[in-house]
């Protein structure tokens, strides 16, 4: 989809978007990603016993927190006044991995997009910095957005 950058202004300087304008709608966004690591580090993760202790639940409160910190790492996104943020972390045999997914919402005048893409980043990272001594070959793919609803634009739906 092509179209007009809107953090660009008239002489091309990076700024910030002026939502003043728009009307405030609940606005949700999905997110997913997923680390890819050993059978042994999935199973060392799935067990509990990672050295720097449950890996799950500290990465859903690292990626709860990134959301709501996103205008602190984004230059350019506005402090939002989110209403629900979800973090899900599933381990999966076939990757063999952890997926993540993050849903974010809000009523406002602009779009959870970038909050839900930073929780799972982050919940990623966590995973990654909880089991590395165990594994530094794992890998941090498919962060991309899956899922955005409310505003102007409506709704968008990633395809597989």
């Amino acid at each position: 989809m092509a179209g007009k950058l809107t953090h660009l202004g008239a002489s091309g300087e990076a700024r910030m978007v002026d939502v003043s304008e728009k009307a405030s709608t609940e606005r949700v966004a999905v997110a997913e990603g997923r680390v890819v690591m050993s059978k042994a580090t999935l199973d060392l993760v799935v067990s509990g016993n990672a050295k720097k202790g449950d890996v799950l639940s500290t990465a859903r409160i690292a990626g709860i927190m990134a959301a709501k910190r996103t205008h602190d790492l984004i230059p350019l996104c506005h402090p939002l006044a989110i209403s629900q943020v979800t973090v899900d972390l599933a381990p999966d045999a076939q990757l063999p991995g952890i997926a993540v997914r993050a849903t974010v919402k809000v009523q406002g005048q602009t779009g959870v997009e970038m909050e839900a893409l930073t929780a799972v980043s982050v919940a990623c990272l966590t995973v990654y910095d909880m089991v590395k001594a165990a594994e530094r070959e794992m890998r941090i793919e498919g962060i991309r957005l899956i899922e955005k609803s409310g505003g102007k634009s409506g709704l968008f739906r990633a395809k597989d």
